[in-house]
């Protein structure tokens, strides 16, 4: 790809008439990695002239979810609706040179219109009454009619461009329509917005879903009748669920902030993000830096990627395990007291050690939410399982257990001696680990799986242990 010596500018512009979702956040992310790669500027703009469905509460969520994953603007944000002087400035420049006119047609005509064309046979389109050609009589403006404003698209030859990820793009002008760029009370359309936001900015490089490629031509038309570079174009395609169908928040989260909430990590969904339509080879965990030295708009991919929730969890998991325990901690610290705020019977938070639980917990633990949970039966006052202790204490593992008990209170407090104590009551009493240890976290822990139990009985403590096991034997 070309860039000459024009400093790149890249943009991401989303709608805010919801969250910002995962295929959004991608197209930010390459966005932005193209902008960093060439030294160059992200610009951060928001399309809001959908007055009816764009919200403050929508702008907020977004702009909460690009600062969580890190991606900050360089440029911006830029609001749309702020511009509006500027969009009737050059509609008004349009109007004047020719590029754009007035069209009177009603609603219920266009429908007869494209009705008669559908039953030809033909394509659906405007079919050009008011658009003005040399010697043509146009109509009399009917009274107490408010115009559109329409831009006259080349009626002949092709309008083409080079995608950076879909490669030649050809479409034949006789099919575009003269698209509407003003609505009658004046506010201007989508696409006529994108093209001088685009201008004005002076935006090198658009990347963007492959949903807006029917919208390219229009665009770049409109950008030639004013005389305005185009920028290079890449559509990438959508990603699509586990099931290849279409991602779909009825069955998959899709709002990065359900992410964050469900105990992501940024840097593990950015990581992850990245490699669905883009690669470096195997690579499939690589930092920030690396990617963004690695990055390249030639290896965005052509085909679909599909979401795959395994691996992002083996990413996130990599990432938690990676972290600095003391800032994990932290992380984990911040969910597990609004989660003890909510319920009755808990100890204080520093009764126990959590960096040590954080520790011992983490490399067992897709997410967050993960181990805040095995940290929270920490804090939570003791109930025993009555259903797993049923099940598993029995009269063959019973006087191993008591004990056990009784050992403990005596033992110099460490995890080696815990360890050694547990290997001897085993040799006392004849019993394989599962015999022993399976009953013995049904009590302390209210599970049956566990880290290692003499780091559990450790963190638990002396007394805890004593008390929890003997409630029970």
């Amino acid at each position: 790809m070309s860039t000459s010596t024009t400093p790149i500018r890249t943009r991401f512009a989303p709608s805010p008439t919801g969250a910002l979702h995962i295929g959004g956040a991608r197209t930010a992310l390459f966005s932005w990695a193209l902008a960093k790669h060439f030294g160059g500027t992200f610009v951060l703009r928001i399309e809001d002239t959908d007055v009816e469905r764009s919200t403050p509460e929508n702008v907020a969520e977004i702009l909460n979810a690009m600062k969580w994953l890190n991606l900050a603007h360089d440029d911006g944000p830029y609001y749309q609706m702020q511009r509006m002087d500027r969009y009737r400035e050059v509609i008004a420049h349009m109007l004047k040179d020719g590029s754009a006119y007035y069209c009177y047609t009603s609603k219920e005509e266009l429908e007869a219109m494209r009705e008669a064309q559908k039953l030809r046979g033909e394509r659906e389109k405007y079919d050009g009454t008011w658009r003005p050609e040399t010697g043509k009589q146009l109509p009399t403006p009917p009274a107490g009619v408010q115009p559109v404003v329409r831009f006259k698209n080349p009626l002949t030859g092709k309008t083409s461009w080079t995608d950076v990820v879909k490669g030649e793009i050809s479409f034949n002008n006789e099919e575009l329509d003269d698209l509407i760029i003003a609505r009658p009370d004046g506010t201007p359309t989508y696409n006529f917005c994108v093209v001088v936001d685009d201008w004005d900015m002076g935006i090198t490089h658009v990347i963007r879903g492959d949903d807006h490629v029917n919208n390219t031509p229009k665009q770049i038309n409109i950008l030639k009748a004013l005389g305005a570079p185009l920028p290079f174009y890449g559509h990438i395609p959508m990603i699509l669920a586990p099931d290849g169908s279409k991602l779909s928040k009825r069955k998959n989260a899709t709002a990065v902030m359900d992410y964050e909430r469900m105990g992501y990590l940024p840097e593990a969904l950015c990581n992850y993000l990245a490699r669905l339509g883009w690669g470096h080879g195997d690579d499939e965990i690589f930092s920030r830096e690396q990617f963004i030295e690695w990055f390249s708009v030639e290896h965005l991919s052509s085909s679909s990627s599909q979401w795959d929730p395994k691996k992002l969890n083996w990413i996130n998991n990599h990432y938690i395990n990676q972290k600095d325990n003391a800032e994990l901690t932290d992380l984990i610290a911040q969910r597990l007291t609004k989660r003890l705020e909510s319920q009755a019977g808990t100890v204080p938070l520093d009764s126990y050690s959590l960096a040590a639980i954080v520790e011992l917990y983490k490399s067992r633990c897709d997410t967050l939410e993960d181990v805040t949970s095995a940290a929270e039966g920490f804090y939570l006052k003791y109930t025993p399982n009555a259903v797993l202790i049923a099940e598993h204490v029995n009269d063959a593992n019973r006087p191993a257990l008591l004990d056990f008990a009784n050992k403990l209170k005596e033992i110099d407090w460490s995890k080696d001696t815990i360890n050694a104590l547990i290997k001897s009551t085993l040799a006392e009493h004849n019993l394989k680990m599962p015999a022993f240890g399976v009953p013995l976290r049904a009590i302390l822990l209210g599970q049956t799986q566990s880290p290692s139990l003499d780091a559990i009985v450790h963190l638990l403590g002396r007394s805890e242990c004593v008390s929890r096991i003997l409630s029970v034997i």
